[in-house]
Order: structure tokens, then sequence, then C-alpha cells
């Protein structure tokens, strides 16, 4: 009988404070925020001072930790203020800092003494000697290499005792580690500063240059089809026996500019799987209903990335898209009369009557339904919630809690728009 002495953390991102809330609400055990320095999300809705004391009080209630991405690469300038940042971030609560460049981490250790430092994945982590040098500095843990496999994961287990931590969801990065200048020079952005322009995810063409009148594409003969260096996301729902086994701290899902749906969704899907694998080890089954759910926030295909062999085409966004995301989050409860069995709704996206809907909650909870009445907050009945983040109410078939969520199935033409829209 196999026992599990530790289970990983489930890390969500946390783009903004109902971001935070969110994640930690349907499970992840931490979250990792950015502040308004020193971070590689400048769009990312940032954190104020006072935003991450509301957020650092909220996780302890909740007995979870919030950690902050101060990961830039520093140019000359770049540095001056950290001391007095990182000081900031250790009297508010913050459980660590996420950090690559040496010097913020010299920074850091010296002018801020005791509060925690992990090493971020855009300092390439890939092998055992590197992960105890850092330790030998005085690291807590290390977020690997996106590139790392799973072999190579058991053996820095075996060889090494500072803390690991991967990722296990999200958007891969065409670049080594995340560290690409493609921004800088396509758009004066500098990623590794905080303002990448994602120009791995822009469509392009191969073209003939010598070809005279017209540029014809090269590839496989088609003149219509995009020649993309955008990756598929990373996904290892289907693994995480391996992840544990491994001794894998920390599980991170990525996304801080992601929304509440996804954080939402993505957070309870890895928080069931993983407590139903360490709760039972030996008789662990995979739930297709757990795959199922990621997809209805899942913006590209999935794969494993670099956990079990190099990525081949077959991970790029080549050709047709295999699968459409079939939901669009609508609505966030607000409260429940159990007498009335009447929600009150805080609408996020256009629904009305007639609409199959999905509640679904903390804790996996999931119900679906025809909506067949609405009323406004002065309760005037209305045939569509359309007005951006209005109050309404309906009757619900099942009992559901404030901050469950509520999305809608797509209609098939919309999907066969959204196809189309996606081959175009």
């Amino acid at each position: 009988m196999r026992i599990i002495t530790k289970k990983p953390e489930v890390l969500a991102p946390a783009g903004t404070l109902e971001k935070l809330k969110t994640a930690i609400r349907y499970g992840a055990d931490a979250v990792y925020i950015g502040g308004n320095a020193y971070g590689l999300r400048s769009r990312a809705g940032n954190f104020t001072y006072d935003e991450m004391r509301e957020g650092v009080a909220f996780a302890n209630e909740h007995h979870a930790k919030v950690y902050v991405a101060a990961n830039m690469v520093t140019h000359e300038g770049d540095a001056k203020g950290a001391g007095e940042f990182f000081r900031t971030l250790r009297d508010i609560g913050i459980h660590a800092v996420i950090v690559s460049d040496p010097a913020l981490i010299e920074i850091c250790a010296t002018e801020a003494e005791g509060l925690p430092i992990h090493l971020s994945t855009q300092a390439s982590a890939t092998n055992y000697e590197t992960l105890n040098f850092w330790k030998a500095e005085g690291l807590e843990r290390v977020v690997l290499g996106r590139e790392v496999s799973m072999a190579e994961i058991k053996e820095i287990r075996e060889k090494t005792e500072v803390e690991i931590e991967t990722f296990i969801h999200g958007a891969m990065c065409i670049s080594y580690s995340g560290r690409c200048t493609l921004s800088n020079h396509m758009s004066n952005r500098d990623a590794n500063r905080g303002g990448c322009s994602q120009s791995c995810r822009w469509k392009y063409g191969l073209f003939d240059m010598d070809l005279p009148d017209e540029r014809h594409s090269l590839l496989a003969g088609d003149p219509e089809e995009a020649f993309s260096m955008s990756a598929v996301d990373l996904s290892m729902i289907h693994h995480i026996p391996d992840l544990v086994e491994n001794g894998i701290d920390s599980l991170k899902i990525e996304g801080r500019m992601k929304s509440i749906h996804y954080v939402s969704t993505v957070s309870s899907v890895y928080r069931a799987a993983i407590d139903a694998y360490c709760a039972d080890p030996d008789h662990y089954e995979f739930q297709q209903e757990w795959e199922d759910e990621l997809w209805k926030v899942a913006q590209r295909d999935l794969a494993t990335g670099f956990y079990y062999g190099t990525p081949t085409e077959d991970e790029q966004l080549f050709g047709d898209k295999r699968k459409i995301p079939a939901y669009t989050f609508v609505g966030q409860v607000l409260a429940y009369d159990e007498a009335t069995q009447m929600a009150t709704i805080q609408q996020r996206n256009n629904f009305g009557v007639g609409d199959e809907i999905e509640f679904y909650g903390p804790g996996f909870r999931h119900f679906t339904q025809t909506i067949e009445n609405l009323w406004d907050e002065k309760g005037v009945p209305i045939e569509r919630a359309k007005s951006a983040m209005m109050t309404i109410q309906m009757k619900v078939e099942q009992p559901v809690k404030p901050f469950d969520m509520m999305r809608k199935k797509k209609a098939e033409k919309k999907l066969e728009m959204e196809v189309k829209q996606q081959l175009a």
C-alpha cells in the first residue's frame, strides 16, 4: 500500500485581487501575483501594497500563501528602490518572492532579511547542480525551466533537498525559459522587463521573395495556411501520479492575465485530481470529467510540453484547430435564498431566457439547467441580461452558494463561426 507523505501545493495565478480570492476559494494552496515593479506582466492588473495586504489577510484566513513575482531582467537603473520594495513585501507578510536576476536576489537577501526567495523559471534551472548552488545561496525553492523532462526531474529530486516547483498547465513560450527578444525588435517592448507583446502569437506567412508579381506561400502548397511560431498549451492533468511520485513540491498554473472563469476552473480541476491521487494512490483512476472541464476554458490545443520528449510540429498551432471551447462565462452568484430557490447573479456576459447554463462551484460541484425566467434588481421581468455587471435574479433547480460561477453553452452556429475564424 502506497502512502503519500507530502501533497504538492496547487499554485494558481492571480492577476487581480478578485482572481486571488477566486483561486483560493476554488482550491489553490497558494497564488502568485505581481507588484507595481520588477515583474514581467506589466498589463496583468498588478497589486498595490494595500491590495497585497488584503490578499495576504484573505490567504492567511484560508491557510493559503501569496508569492510576488519580481522576475524581470534588470538593466542599469532598474534595481533602484528594490531594497525598499522587498522590505515592504516582507512587512506586509508576503510569503515569498519569485526572482530571476542575481542582482535582485542579492538585494532581497541582504536588505529584506527574512523574506523567502524562490528562483524564477526565467533563470533556466535545469539540473541538480544548479539547484544545489541556489540552495547554498539561501533560496528555498527553484522553479524549473519548462524544458526539463520528467526523467530529469526524478534525478534532480534524488540529488537535491531544495523545494521544486514546475509548471503543469497553461501557455508555453516558444523561447527557452521565456527569455525572448522578438517583442523588443518588433514592437520596442522589452519582454524581459515586463512589456512582452506576444510576438510569437502573431500570424506569420512564409513567402518566396524571388517570385515575380506575387509572394507565394511555401507551406504544404496551401497559400491560405499561416506559418506560426505559436506553441499549444501545457496540460499535465493525465499525469498527476508522475508529478506527485517524483517529489515535486509545487504545481504551478500559468495565466495571471486570464479570467476568473479560467482560474476557478483550472484550480478546481487540479485540486480534485491531486486530492484523489493522494488520498488513495493504489486505486486512483483518471476521471474524464476533469479533462472535459479544462476544455470549457482552454483556448488552444493541449499537450505535455517537454515532460515526455521534445515537442514536435504536433505541439505547434499549425493547420485546423482540433477543438473549440464550448462555454462562455456569464455570471457569478452573489446570494441564494433557500426558501424561494432564487439566486442573485452578477452578470458577466450576455445570457437570457431559453439558454442552457451550467453552475459550478468549489469542491467540483456542477449542475445544468435551462433559464425559464429572469428578473432585474427591481423585480421587473426581463428576457436577457445584456448590460455589463447588472444584477439579476433567477430561480435555480439546485442550491448554489455565493461565488459560484455560471457559464453558458455556446450555440452550434457560434461554434461553427469560431472555427472559421480560427482558420481564417
